[in-house]
């Protein structure tokens, strides 16, 4: 189902264009996160892609702009590409970008493949009429890897291919759907999820910390900065 609901790019991808990174937002909408949880984790993004310092981080790279996609993802049969590669250089572009996201359909879906969630952002970076010398895919979501292939087997490519993984592991009290987590959330995302060099993870508390979590974590990877493998919000 990749590209279901795909809406046309704020500003239009011209190929062959340089920027900063390239960045793969893989948000998770699996039955686990429901509709008020949705809601706070897509406004989180938008709020945290036009806030001010975000936009400033932007902007101080050598190139002045980063490329952003956005993926929703849920079992391994589902993965859609629902905004597509946007250049992001001004703070005008930061709020088209926005408010494209506002008016995006979501679905609720079943299962939690992260593996699927980076394998297809893997063919989006691959797809990517951008070009950028680093790759960032930024996995968020509140379970386990229960769909599909092994998280660490596609981790592992992805490393192998230069690719870095971040991770924003939402620390809710629910249990996961399928098995139950043998480690904390926060701790499965460090040793299964992230990878590459200077991989890190910012953990949200809760849905309601998430807008603050996006937030720091965008500022750090796109300016590239250096920092513990783990942070809290």
């Amino acid at each position: 189902m990749a590209g279901a609901g795909l809406l046309l790019p704020p500003t239009p991808a011209r190929a062959t264009e340089a920027v900063d990174v390239l960045l793969v937002l893989a948000v998770d909408v699996s039955r686990s996160v429901d509709e008020d949880e949705a809601k706070l984790q897509r406004e989180g993004y938008r709020a945290a892609m036009t806030d001010p310092r975000v936009v400033e981080a932007v902007r101080g790279g050598a190139m002045g702009g980063i490329a952003v996609t956005y993926v929703e993802w849920a079992g391994a049969e589902y993965q859609r590409q629902l905004l597509p590669w946007t250049r992001i250089a001004s703070q005008g572009e930061a709020d088209s970008w926005s408010a494209a996201l506002a008016e995006a359909p979501r679905a609720s879906l079943s299962w939690t493949s992260i593996s699927g969630a980076i394998d297809f952002s893997l063919r989006m970076l691959a797809e990517a009429p951008f070009e950028a010398t680093r790759r960032v895919i930024d996995v968020s979501g509140d379970g386990v890897n229960n769909s599909g292939a092994p998280v660490e087997q596609l981790r592992d490519q992805a490393v192998a291919q230069g690719v870095v993984i971040n991770g924003l592991p939402i620390l809710n009290d629910r249990p996961s759907f399928g098995r139950r987590p043998a480690l904390p959330l926060d701790q499965y995302y460090a040793e299964s999820v992230i990878g590459g060099d200077g991989a890190f993870l910012v953990a949200a508390e809760d849905f309601e910390a998430f807008g603050m979590a996006v937030r720091r974590k965008l500022i750090r990877e796109i300016a590239n900065l250096s920092g513990p493998v783990r942070e809290y919000a």
